[in-house]
């Protein structure tokens, strides 16, 4: 799938666009970018979430606010209720309207302190999430008169909300990194359809159109880390979800994320979540 500019839909009698998202199967790797703030609840899924450099894990109720034209995706592992669909709320707003409220209404400048931080794209603790849940959910069913206030409303909540974390290294520069992007953009995408199997460096340079020296150079520039790193927390994010939601023995799951030697798998996925593939199995399934 070529990554995009996305073009969000609009509705002539409103300054938001919306859109209430449900899918049968998974949360498809949809790397994107767009002009607008983002707002989205992620509902009944499970997997990894990736704003700027930033690849993190997710689960039910996850409400993250991306700032504008910070590239991202949710891609999911697993349904929570695997007869319900995986569902993602998102509210899209445009910085200058978002800027002008936040300016000319002195009660909103917490909601303008709120936006300035998103840059970097910020993910809300579970209690936010869950305080506003409801509203998210009102907001697809109201007016237009009254999804604007909604969406006041749950952005002075979030406003208040306690350490949200910020998620990107960096917020993103528009100068000159265009032509990067794009490159970033088919690197990754090949890397999340194949990072189950051996990804070579020269394959992945042929696919930037560089040097394998310039793709380690592009690499690091958009995700602060190596194609090693990023392969490595596609698999352990991959290997979780399967160790939580599946019976299947920790040798089977090793192959199937990409480790040819157990040992590896279980050293690897140590460093990575602090227990052994068993230890996390049965620490989850007892929280």
């Amino acid at each position: 799938m070529k990554p995009f500019l996305e073009t969000l839909p609009r509705q002539p009698d409103s300054s938001l666009a919306m859109l209430n998202r449900r899918l049968e199967t998974a949360i498809p790797f949809e790397w994107h970018h767009h002009p607008e703030y983002e707002l989205t609840l992620t509902l009944n899924s499970r997997g990894q979430r990736f704003i700027g450099d930033h690849v993190g894990d997710y689960d039910d109720e996850d409400l993250v606010l991306v700032g504008p034209n910070l590239p991202h995706t949710w891609a999911s592992h697993q349904a929570i209720d695997g007869t319900l669909p995986h569902v993602a709320l998102v509210i899209w707003f445009h910085p200058e309207w978002a800027g002008s409220v936040a300016r000319d209404f002195v009660e909103f400048r917490s909601i303008g302190n709120l936006l300035a931080r998103a840059g970097r794209g910020l993910s809300f603790p579970p209690e936010a999430a869950a305080a506003v849940r409801s509203r998210f959910e009102l907001f697809f069913d109201q007016s237009a008169a009254e999804r604007l206030l909604t969406l006041m409303n749950i952005l002075d909540h979030l406003s208040g909300a306690p350490n949200p974390q910020p998620l990107a290294s960096a917020p993103v520069s528009l100068d000159g990194v265009f032509e990067s992007r794009e490159r970033i953009d088919r690197v990754l995408t090949h890397v999340h359809a194949q990072y189950t199997k051996a990804i070579t460096l020269p394959e992945l340079a042929d696919v930037a159109a560089l040097s394998v020296s310039g793709l380690h150079r592009l690499f690091r520039k958009h995700t602060q880390g190596t194609v090693s790193d990023y392969v490595r927390a596609l698999r352990i994010g991959d290997a979780a979800a399967r160790l939580s939601s599946t019976n299947q023995p920790v040798a089977h799951i090793a192959a199937a994320v990409g480790y040819g030697a157990l040992a590896n798998f279980n050293r690897q996925f140590k460093a990575a979540k602090g227990m052994t593939p068993r230890d996390y199995r049965a620490h989850f399934r007892q929280g």
